[in-house]
């Protein structure tokens, strides 16, 4: 069996949507947002089944991972993922000019396209703007382009990040609204904050406000199901339920990566002739705890300020301020046993974006980079707090 639970109908129909949008679904042409937490396929499911089927109804598609390098600055990277596309669409020999062969442009690819301008200049001030350097490619190619940005909200943690959002905003409205486009410009951004991710859709001052925000359709019985058949062929005969597997899976927020983990230990701890199904429920509690202390412990590593800071920002709610506020920084002191300057709050701050728990949500704004971390974080509080 494959490896790789393929979700073959959902990006057929996402594909559809968006390349040949019915009445109901044009406005996923103002750009579509889909925000999951970590680790729940995202990535897995753009890769293996939604670029394929892009790809397959004539689309051409440019793919960026911002996670892949945190500490780039979010426009260098989308700017370098476009250069290396156009520049394989100037070659009649790259696998690009090969699938516009396919589609009706067979006469353009042999060539290749020819730009007005140089593609190493793209992204640059003294190159086109992505707009003008997009509507060339659409009008050679005669296709769609679809741009796919993973963990989007990254993006904004940047003034260069918003400007580039900007631009491709620009891109957008230069080609879609034209009568006679030969193809279209998507954008798709996909992150790893619902809240964040829906702010780049809700908030006036964000780029593609207005457009589409959904929520990521996690896995569920039917991947836990493919995953027991693909343990079964390789010899594990005693399972759980289906039933039980599945609800062991939500409780490890369906994530492919704890739940073979959690299969893992079953294996290992059940003893002979014991009930998986007893078994499976405590181990899927047990990791779902465990999963969180991983992102805590790197707090902890970072010394007792940055637990203090770690924990005024996992309980803030929505947009609250205060991280530096005088009842922040008094509190602050109290743990640590000595005044505390806003300059060393800031350090701390920006070691714990750099280890990826923390994010930046705007001006003095700060939330948890996983919800997940911190509904396990409020569980905990909530344990310990005195009845009342």
């Amino acid at each position: 069996m494959d490896k790789i639970f393929h979700r073959t109908a959902l990006a057929q129909r996402m594909a559809e949507q968006l390349l040949h949008p019915g009445v109901l679904d044009e406005g996923l042409r103002s750009g579509l947002f889909i925000s999951g937490v970590r680790r729940t396929g995202k990535t897995t499911f753009l890769l293996s089944d939604l670029v394929p089927a892009l790809e397959a109804a004539g689309a051409l598609v440019i793919y960026v991972d911002l996670w892949s390098n945190t500490q780039a600055n979010p426009a260098t990277l989308v700017h370098a993922a476009i250069r290396r596309t156009l520049r394989e669409l100037q070659s009649p020999a790259g696998a690009l000019a090969a699938r516009l062969k396919k589609l009706r442009n067979a006469e353009i690819a042999v060539a290749g396209l020819k730009f007005g301008f140089k593609v190493e200049t793209v992204g640059t001030e003294e190159g086109p703007t992505l707009a003008a350097a997009f509507t060339q490619v659409v009008d050679q190619a005669r296709t769609d382009i679809v741009l796919i940005i993973d963990e989007v909200q990254h993006a904004i943690t940047s003034e260069e990040g918003n400007q580039m959002l900007l631009a491709l905003k620009a891109v957008r409205d230069a080609i879609n609204p034209r009568p006679d486009t030969p193809g279209h410009f998507l954008f798709i951004g996909t992150g790893s904050h619902r809240a964040l991710v829906s702010e780049l859709t809700a908030r006036r001052n964000q780029a593609f406000v207005g457009a589409t925000s959904i929520a990521f359709p996690v896995l569920d019985a039917d991947y836990v199901d493919h995953l027991l058949q693909r343990l079964r062929a390789e010899g594990m005969t005693v399972q759980p339920s289906l039933e039980v597997a599945t609800q062991a899976f939500r409780t490890l927020g369906s994530r492919p990566e704890e739940m073979l983990r959690a299969l893992r230990e079953l294996r290992a701890l059940l003893p002979p002739g014991g009930d998986p199904d007893a078994f499976v429920p405590v181990i899927a509690g047990t990791l779902r705890s465990t999963a969180a202390d991983v992102e805590i412990m790197k707090v902890e590593q970072l010394g007792v300020l940055a637990t203090a800071v770690f924990e005024r920002v996992a309980g803030s709610e929505g947009d609250a301020k205060g991280h530096f506020s005088a009842e922040a920084m008094a509190g602050y002191a109290a743990v640590v046993g000595r005044e505390v300057r806003a300059d060393e709050v800031q350090a701390v701050l920006n070691e714990l974006m750099v280890a990826n728990v923390v994010m930046r949500r705007g001006h003095g704004l700060y939330g948890l980079t996983d919800p997940f971390v911190q509904e396990i974080w409020r569980e905990r509080k909530a344990l310990m707090r005195p009845p009342a």
